[in-house]
């Protein structure tokens, strides 16, 4: 289901992957990006590519839909957990909202979708 999600995540434009780490992070758009699996590693991208993910699906344990208040707007993401509840991996919809701060119905739409198809928490 991990790499089902994945892949139904970089179908949809403008989103943002944020691979986090003690003392690194790393931020990939979502421009055309490609996923396959080998075994248990899952890559999103090309490796030829200036930047592309490699996740080992064996230590996503969970992730969740998550709705974060920001002060004149609402973020969404989906964020993914390893055993230890620390967030490894996030993809934010970026670009929700139109020049007046109003929440463009169409995008969230897509989001909403997207929860209701996998639910709020997903254990793999």
């Amino acid at each position: 289901m991990l790499f089902e999600l994945l892949s139904d995540l970089i179908q949809i434009d403008e989103i943002l992957f944020i691979v986090k780490n003690p003392g690194i992070i790393c931020e990939v758009r979502n421009n055309s990006l490609s996923i396959k699996q080998k075994e248990k590693w899952i890559t999103i991208g090309n490796n030829d590519d200036p930047a592309h993910i490699h996740i080992d699906s064996e230590l996503i344990k969970y992730a969740k839909f998550v709705n974060e208040t920001k002060s004149e707007r609402v973020s969404f993401s989906v964020q993914f957990f390893n055993e230890y509840d620390q967030r490894v991996l996030a993809a934010f919809f970026t670009k929700m909202y139109d020049e007046s701060k109003t929440l463009i119905s169409k995008k969230f739409q897509i989001y909403q979708q997207l929860n209701q198809k996998y639910s709020s928490k997903i254990k793999f």
